[in-house]
């Protein structure tokens, strides 16, 4: 059986983003993944908890694309984050709805890799700065991957952002079509990193 992907999309200006552009034209068109712009649908921020929650129980594996937004995600995405993990649904004593999917993030940053370091400009590595979201994962009972980052959007030429959008692509049909161990991807800190091995 396939997998069911989600993809929550929070972007605040996506119609300034050439990246996330070129790789939300790359979504496979696959029935068994689900396209959902969170500014789209919810431009006054007030998200349904229950259409949310009915969406992550249809899938198998969810995705929060988004930039990096201050260090974290931009405002509507930690909205619906609070709004629709739901105390005694997705956390608590009985919360075990999402028990057994996986999360994913799919994430753009205008700074390049080499930022996110000790001695980079921005302090912190990726993983250090997503450890909320993992931490959030853990407590919801999801199974946290490692992140798929897309570095440099500020300074990437056209061909970088199609490579990109290519890679998301191929990344997608894969999580549809194949099963995915956890234990195996967790001993890389990028998802991308992981990736390059089952293309070679």
């Amino acid at each position: 059986m396939p997998n069911r992907v989600l993809i929550l999309f929070a972007h605040p200006l996506f119609e300034k983003s050439n990246l996330n552009d070129v790789l939300v034209k790359h979504i496979p068109d696959n029935p068994n993944i689900t396209f959902h712009d969170l500014y789209q649908e919810y431009p006054e921020f007030d998200v349904d908890m229950q259409r949310e929650q009915e969406l992550l129980l249809l899938h198998d594996i969810i995705i929060w694309h988004h930039p990096m937004y201050w260090y974290s995600c931009p405002p509507l995405l930690k909205q619906w984050i609070d709004i629709v993990l739901e105390h005694g649904w997705a956390y608590g004593k009985d919360g075990k709805a999402l028990e057994g999917k996986l999360l994913l993030q799919t994430i753009t940053t205008g700074g390049r890799k080499e930022n996110y370091s000790e001695t980079g400009r921005d302090r912190y590595t990726i993983q250090q700065l997503l450890e909320p979201f993992n931490q959030t994962a853990k407590v919801c009972n999801l199974t946290y991957l490692p992140p798929f980052i897309v570095h440099g959007a500020h300074s990437m030429t056209t061909e970088g952002y199609e490579e990109n959008g290519k890679l998301y692509g191929q990344i997608l049909e894969y999580l549809v079509n194949k099963p995915i161990n956890p234990k195996e991807i967790s001993d890389y800190q990028y998802f991308n990193d992981w990736f390059t091995t089952k293309l070679s």
